[in-house]
């Protein structure tokens, strides 16, 4: 196992994968135009917030590996999953913001993005693979839950202010609607703004592994950092972002986040 990529094996039917709060940047840091920019669309804190996980059983994969090296979350081939919006890609140039991440003649070409393919984006996605096919060995079915934040107010990538929970189903393909309706039901309780399959209908991951017809059922958890975090205004600068995780200001929607996947559990396992 490399030693970027952690697997925690549990035995509930659920896996959870954590593939965007990387920060290791793999030696790009003097071809970036800032090793802080590289590191700025992180889902800061995401394993934080999820650090329960594992005490209910269930299985975590996990990269270090920044999201500005590889997306492990985008397809492959690097066509887009959001054809005719504004997005980032496989081996990500910009930010969310549009900002160029490389200095002038130091983006990556196509050979370099093979090689980032096969050392990085393979390996995590063999790990969740072999993750699924021992789960289904142990239940009938299992889900996958995919963790992600993102900035509550990012202009390229959609208007206005996101609600604080989005679930993405791939518009419903990926998953079962029982389940899907008992996560709406979830959110809506909190009182807090939710959306299912709106600006965010999953990425790769979900897209890809969530098979009902095989039992793999999977969800994307998209949260708004300021359902976790005291989220500054605007874009965000070094000297402001990340801001430190809070324990006791994260804990509200920690708590919804653990009912979310107990009920992931209970309900794959009946």
């Amino acid at each position: 196992m490399a030693d970027w990529l952690t697997v925690t094996r549990g035995t509930a039917p659920l896996l959870v994968s954590i593939p965007h709060t990387g920060i290791d940047l793999a030696g790009l840091e003097n071809r970036l135009v800032s090793p802080w920019l590289g590191r700025r669309d992180c889902d800061w804190w995401i394993d934080n917030l999820y650090d329960f996980a594992a005490g209910l059983g269930a299985t975590i994969i996990h990269t270090a590996i920044s999201r500005t090296v590889i997306d492990v979350n985008r397809d492959p081939s690097g066509a887009s999953l959001y054809p005719g919006q504004a997005t980032t890609g496989l081996c990500p140039t910009e930010t969310f913001d549009g900002d160029p991440l490389y200095r002038e003649g130091e983006e990556p070409g196509p050979s370099e993005i093979d090689q980032r393919r096969e050392k990085y984006f393979a390996p995590y996605h063999a790990a969740l693979q072999a993750e699924i096919d021992r789960l289904r060995g142990l239940h009938g079915k299992i889900v996958i839950y995919d963790c992600h934040s993102i900035r509550s107010v990012l202009p390229r990538l959609f208007e206005g202010t996101l609600p604080v929970f989005n679930l993405g189903t791939n518009d419903g393909k990926s998953t079962d609607p029982v389940l899907q309706g008992r996560v709406a039901e979830i959110m809506a309780a909190t009182g807090e703004t939710w959306v299912v399959n709106g600006r965010f209908k999953g990425g790769w991951i979900t897209r890809n592994f969530g098979q009902p017809q095989n039992g793999v059922y999977a969800l994307q958890m998209e949260l708004s950092n300021r359902g976790y975090m005291r989220e500054p205004e605007g874009r965000g600068a070094p000297d402001n972002w990340p801001v430190p995780y809070d324990a006791e200001y994260a804990a509200p929607i920690r708590a919804t986040l653990k009912t979310i996947l107990e009920t992931a559990i209970d309900w794959a396992g009946r």
